[in-house]
């Protein structure tokens, strides 16, 4: 970072002085004072707010909410609360993302209403995301000790889910045949500003085939291969719903890109069933029955597998989605597709339900009806249908041997739960930490 002195220019309007401005200026610490602090601050972490409660202490800094009951200290990231109420004029109500709730009381209305404006106000997104504490604690970390900071970092393994990673990845899946390519067609973000840069896709398809199919599907998400299977080579895929609306419309390249993932598919399981059937072939010369001895061991079924389109949301729903332009895909125009709903709720639908089993969480468990309402939550519901869902798409992809193509409206929310479901079920390495990082980072985060 420089900066110009400006009263150094002459006439020709050009800089002949520069001041070098350390990255730290961009982030500074409201306060450095820790005395009497109830816990020891993370580095680059400042004390916004410090006050008392009826219960004990309550801090907030530009991390955490600290609140302090007698001899309970509870820390809350700022980043995990989700709400927070005024309640019966004396006390705050916090919930939390992870459906753990909080009481603070205080003196009187007021103190109450201030310290609600400043949770709020402090739990509130930043909309300029370099002013997230992320970056506090990297820069005042490199300020404090700049050496130990690059060698933890030398030492931690990278989960930015970049080309290395993919290609990484890539390898491992055995997705390096002929049947499969990298397109860096989202490289900067323009074809879909919510997908990695790099996506895989059939080698056949081009960019230009992608770039069509992008106007098909809603918010531009292309069906892109996320996981393949190494024994028999179907591979799970992920997208947005089609664009098809009232008029029935439909694209020949998204068709055509169906149509190359099934066949890439069922290219790498002959490719597979050759090599077993050369390796399972046996012969023994100089044997009595050596003419009869050439012989397979194994039978491969060669037959085309349909490619089953997982459909997250019910059939109502899906035909509803097309008055706003949505809609699913028509099994006239997908020959070589199955399509099945699996009738899961919507966002909303969920939000609400999770709300209500925190509040019910927060009641007494001596209440006779308290299972009754955790029934009318319908919670252990809609998990019941996302584990049926992951297991759907596990045994097609293990037993069947088919390739999966999974969206919902939007392909988020309900299409990452289900992805990211079944690959935990069929890939071992997903549930260790490393795999479990790229795992989030690739379905969630990238």
């Amino acid at each position: 970072f420089f900066m110009v002195n400006t009263e150094t220019m002459d006439n020709t309007d050009q800089p002949n002085s520069l001041y070098h401005v350390d990255p730290i200026c961009m982030y500074p610490l409201q306060s450095t004072d820790t005395k009497n602090l109830p816990f020891g601050l993370l580095t680059g972490e400042n004390k916004v707010h410090c006050g008392k409660s009826v219960d004990g202490a309550i801090l907030i800094t530009n991390y955490r909410l600290y609140l302090q009951n007698g001899k309970n200290h509870y820390h809350i990231p700022l980043g995990l609360i989700e709400v927070v109420e005024p309640r019966e004029l004396f006390y705050l109500h916090i919930g939390c993302k992870d459906a753990r709730t909080y009481k603070c009381t205080f003196e009187n209305n007021e103190e109450c209403l201030e310290w609600y404006n400043r949770i709020v106000k402090a739990a509130e997104p930043s909309r300029d995301i370099k002013q997230l504490f992320a970056f506090y604690h990297f820069f005042w970390s490199k300020q404090k000790d700049y050496d130990e900071v690059i060698r933890r970092l030398e030492n931690q393994r990278r989960y930015t889910f970049d080309k290395e990673m993919f290609a990484n990845e890539m390898i491992r899946l055995q997705f390096e045949g002929d049947s499969w390519r990298i397109s860096k067609v989202n490289e900067n973000y323009k074809l879909c500003p919510t997908y990695p840069p790099y996506l895989l896709v059939p080698s056949c398809i081009n960019d230009d085939v992608l770039e069509n199919v992008a106007k098909f599907r809603s918010s531009r998400r292309i069906p892109a291969a996320v996981w393949r299977h190494t024994r028999n080579g179907a591979v799970i895929a992920r997208c947005s719903q089609p664009e098809v609306g009232w008029l029935g419309w439909r694209s020949d390249h998204d068709e055509e890109l169906i149509k190359a993932i099934s066949a890439a598919c069922n290219f790498d399981r002959s490719q597979r069933a050759n090599f077993e059937k050369e390796s399972n072939l046996s012969h023994s010369p100089g044997s009595l029955h050596s003419d009869d001895s050439l012989q397979f061991t194994n039978e491969i079924n060669q037959t085309e597998k349909k490619v089953l389109i997982m459909d997250a949301r019910s059939y109502t729903t899906a035909v509803a989605n097309r008055a706003r332009g949505g809609g699913c895909e028509c099994p006239e125009y997908y020959p070589n597709c199955e399509i099945q709903f699996m009738n899961l709720a919507n966002i909303h639908s969920i939000r609400k339900s999770f709300h209500a089993l925190r509040q019910l969480c927060t009641s007494s468990a001596d209440q006779p009806n308290w299972f009754s309402q955790l029934e009318g939550t319908r919670w252990l519901q809609h998990m019941s249908g996302l584990m049926k869902a992951a297991l759907t798409l596990v045994t097609a992809v293990e037993r069947d041997e088919r390739p999966v193509l999974v969206h919902c409206s939007d392909g988020w929310d309900r299409t990452p739960q289900i992805v990211a479901l079944a690959e935990l079920l069929l890939d071992p390495y997903y549930r260790t930490i490393d795999g479990f990082r790229i795992l989030i980072e690739r379905e969630w985060l990238g």
